[in-house]
């Protein structure tokens, strides 16, 4: 008897380290997006996209043979929030990949520490050129348009409008004045004669801001050519529903939204956003007509019941490009991940990108389109559709300020 218990036990002991070495064994990737406020719809998205990839890659036998789990943290938009967040899925939930990061001004916080705590970050939503310029590090990568790339090509379309004196409203923080630097940049490089407005007469509401109607009157009195505007969230959702009541889209001049193709966006204004703007987003569902990304559209719409926008769809591609670095690296050893990433070619929805190896900024396609009504779409659609290559409009690195260990 006592035999047959120490055999037992031994057996019972083997299964149960087992099971432990196998779920030691997960990958764990850890997400941080604005999950609560008015810019929460983008958090949610960009999950809704996390999880159905990893959904995707487990049914088809998982990383490497092992299983991805998800861990889903709450930035607020907020610099110190986020920082805690990433610390505890770094050292209490030991995840191998870092996910996501809304704000431009949290990423710019952010991204320094990463190079300490040694984990690779992808980069799906936040804009700011530093993070793969002035801040840029070995383990900090962006698969997403960057703003200077999404205002370069911004500015391609202003520059073909035929408008020559432009102003802004823009949120303010370094996302909204950023913008507005890199858009008379470029501008003025394809049209020397365009003239933009002095500082009194543009717009840099506060985030904070829920009443728009003192700017709005601002920009309409200083009589532009053209506004360049890059609110996003529940900023920009706001500002179109005010402006329209005060009739500024009724205007002779021109207006480009930098983010205005947002599904977030276009989804919570319904027929309340206008007809024939110019809008931006870093990815338009109806314009790539390839097998991946129909296959992701109609996946994703059967899920959830809504399109993807950009947040969902840059979800999803990093958990993809980890899933190709692991398995070109044929490990998840994290400096093998971050080797195995720079300069990786991958499909993803949109169409190909690269991970530029010298700044880890993804070389990837723009989106532009005017606002139009289609039926059998529940919210405003791009039609037509303008595709900005990606090598078109991203800046050489020299231009870039990265200068990587």
């Amino acid at each position: 008897m006592k035999r047959v218990f120490v055999s037992s036990f031994i057996a019972l002991t083997f299964v149960f380290m087992s099971l432990v070495g196998a779920q030691a064994a997960n990958v764990k990737i850890g997400f941080v997006y604005i999950m609560s406020g008015p810019f929460s719809t983008y958090g949610e998205f960009a999950k809704q996209g996390a999880e159905l990839a990893i959904q995707e890659i487990n049914a088809a036998g998982g990383i490497n043979g092992n299983k991805v789990e998800g861990f889903f943290e709450d930035s607020t938009g907020k610099a110190d929030v986020a920082l805690r967040a990433i610390r505890k899925l770094v050292y209490q939930d030991n995840v191998d990949l870092l996910v996501g990061l809304d704000s431009s001004g949290v990423a710019n916080t952010i991204v320094p520490s990463i190079e300490q705590m040694k984990v690779p970050l992808i980069i799906t939503h936040a804009a700011t050129p530093d993070v793969t310029g002035s801040l840029c590090n070995k383990y900090t990568f962006r698969i997403s348009l960057n703003m200077a790339q999404n205002v370069k090509a911004a500015a391609l379309l202003a520059n073909e409008t035929g408008a020559k004196k432009w102003t802004t409203v823009g949120p303010d923080y370094s996302f909204g004045h950023q913008s507005w630097e890199y858009f008379e940049k470029y501008l003025k490089e394809y049209n020397p004669s365009a003239e933009f407005m002095p500082k009194d007469d543009v717009a840099f509401p506060p985030t904070k801001t829920t009443d728009f109607s003192a700017y709005i009157t601002k920009i309409m009195s200083s009589k532009p050519d053209g506004v360049f505007i890059s609110l996003w969230g529940g900023n920009l959702i706001d500002f179109v529903r005010q402006a329209s009541d005060m009739g500024f889209f009724k205007g002779s001049y021109q207006v480009l939204f930098s983010l205005g193709g947002a599904t977030e966006v276009l989804s919570a204004l319904g027929d309340k956003m206008p007809e024939g703007l110019w809008v931006g987003t870093r990815y338009w569902f109806l314009a790539n007509d390839s097998p991946l990304n129909k296959k992701f559209v109609a996946d994703y719409f059967k899920k959830y019941g809504v399109y993807p926008s950009y947040n969902a769809h840059g979800a999803y591609s990093a958990v993809y490009a980890y899933k190709a670095a692991a398995e070109k690296a044929k490990t998840t050893d994290k400096m093998a991940i971050v080797n195995a990433l720079e300069g990786l070619k991958i499909e993803i929805p949109t169409g190909e990108i690269e991970f530029r190896k010298e700044d880890h900024q993804a070389i990837t396609d723009g989106h532009w389109g005017k606002t139009a009504a289609m039926p059998g779409y529940p919210h405003r659609i791009l039609n037509p559709i303008k595709i900005f290559r990606g090598k078109d409009v991203t800046p050489p690195v020299s231009e870039t300020g990265c200068v990587m260990k």
